[in-house]
């Protein structure tokens, strides 16, 4: 319902790009972490805050479009690279979970094709992650 007396944008962003790491802190038992397989096209927190700051000052939008970073990795391989990169050893087993299950396989998590793309790369976040 976009009708009332109070403007309103809602901004609709994919998953962070240390969700990997957290979805793993949530599983992760003796050094064994199960992920799921998901694919994700994660963003950059700084990319989050000047988008939310540039559209905070600016006319209601309602629902603004998607808002994504620049490249869709898998889960999987994204929270090998973060552990990796952290120094955290943890051996990941791929497999899908009541949390997150099959029913979030394949392109469900992605940005609609309109989506406003965010300049931050996963690696280039992961070199200096703010």
């Amino acid at each position: 319902m976009t009708e009332g007396p109070t403007p309103w944008t809602i901004v609709p962003f994919t998953q962070f790009h240390d969700f990997a790491a957290t979805v793993t802190s949530w599983t992760e038992h003796d050094g064994i972490a199960t992920i799921p397989p998901l694919l994700v096209q994660p963003i950059a927190p700084a990319d989050v805050a000047g988008i939310l700051a540039e559209i905070a000052t600016g006319a209601p939008q309602w629902r603004y479009r998607d808002v994504a970073g620049p490249e869709p990795p898998d889960l999987v391989d994204m929270a090998r690279r973060t552990n990796d990169a952290r120094g955290h050893a943890v051996k990941l087993v791929p497999t899908w979970s009541s949390l997150l299950g099959p029913e979030t396989a394949g392109e469900v998590l992605l940005p609609g094709e309109d989506a406003r793309i965010a300049p931050t790369t996963f690696d280039a976040w992961l070199a200096d992650p703010q």
